[in-house]
């Protein structure tokens, strides 16, 4: 994948913040690159980042359009597929981490063929896969899980991974959704695999490599969301981690889109993924707890953390606001 920067970032008429995790996560680890927000009348998202009209952005030096909502399911509006053949129209080439193909869309096809812009679909794989082996690999891999969708799982990875190259470690970040690939430029959306292979697909994405050297797989779903639980087992198995980190959101009343599914307790989550990841790596343990405190305030969040800490016996942190330092303290020893 090679996308053209500057980024203008495409919120549509997201419902909400989560909605706009894709362009969030971005934002946030490769901000150099994003020079403006366009927003749909009825957006209740925002990035912090100016609100430009597509003139403006091209203007302004914008390359690409990333569509960085995500709604339910994946689809293109017609409010939405207008917005982007206009983009396109004024040079734009366009990006896209959705289920919907972006050339599913005849008028967005056929603007892309005539004027001759790129559209690029992460989401989709380009190769085939085998089923997994499920045969150890050399090398060490870490896997964040979470109680829910949208909880960090992303952030958690990404933030190991520079926590751990500042200490001079070996580590690579495994994009497995489309905002990592966004950030990390290559990867695989094991959630657009046949299920069949996803575990397959994961042994790939992570391969066989120095004894010392740790992939940061980025997790996706939870086993306990009845819609994505297909998917977070499949990458469990492929990953073969040889370190779990727990991650949650602590204001989630329910499973995020299933009113009718309560959070699991933590230490459930956690046995649960622990015996999950002992199929294919019988030492797979949990080493710590990431916390996405961003509705707290200081003082709930200092709690919140140190309770957790308490209830669990892991080192527990916000990877933004504390970093991940006691979860690297706390990864296993390796030698090299």
């Amino acid at each position: 994948m090679s996308l053209r920067a500057p980024y203008l970032m495409f919120l549509g008429d997201a419902i909400d913040q989560l909605a706009a995790k894709t362009a969030s996560g971005v934002v946030h680890w490769v901000p150099d690159i994003c020079i403006g927000q366009f927003r749909l009348d009825g957006c209740n998202a925002d990035l912090g980042l100016p609100d430009m009209t597509l003139e403006a952005a091209a203007a302004a030096g914008a390359k690409t359009v990333i569509v960085g909502v995500a709604n339910r399911g994946g689809v293109i509006s017609e409010a939405w597929a207008a917005t982007l053949v206009s983009a396109i129209e004024l040079g734009f080439d366009i990006a896209s981490g959705l289920h919907n193909r972006l050339d599913s869309v005849s008028a967005i096809a056929e603007a892309a063929k005539t004027y001759g812009r790129d559209l690029v679909d992460v989401r989709h794989p380009t190769q085939s896969f085998d089923v997994a082996s499920g045969k150890k690999r050399s090398g060490m891999r870490l896997l964040p899980v979470g109680t829910d969708c949208s909880v960090g799982k992303m952030y958690t990875a990404l933030a190991l991974e520079k926590e751990m190259k500042a200490r001079g470690m070996k580590a690579t970040f495994r994009a497995t959704g489309q905002t990592g690939i966004f950030i990390a430029g290559d990867g695989i959306s094991v959630d657009a695999v046949v299920a069949d292979f996803i575990s397959g697909a994961t042994e790939i994405l992570s391969p066989a490599n120095d004894p010392d050297h740790w992939d940061l797989v980025e997790g996706q779903g939870s086993l306990f969301h009845a819609s994505y639980a297909g998917v977070s087992m499949g990458l469990i198995h492929g990953a073969q981690p040889d370190a779990l980190v727990l991650c949650h959101e602590p204001t989630r009343k329910h499973m995020r889109g299933l009113p009718e599914y309560p959070i699991p307790n933590l230490k459930e989550c956690l046995d649960a993924n622990e015996q999950a990841a002992r199929l294919t790596n019988p030492k797979a343990t949990c080493i710590g707890v990431s916390i996405n405190t961003k509705d707290l305030s200081d003082a709930e969040r200092d709690s919140y953390l140190k309770s957790v800490e308490d209830e669990l016996g892991l080192p527990t942190v916000d990877p933004v606001t504390t970093g991940v330092s006691k979860l690297v303290d706390n990864l296993p020893v390796v030698n090299s």
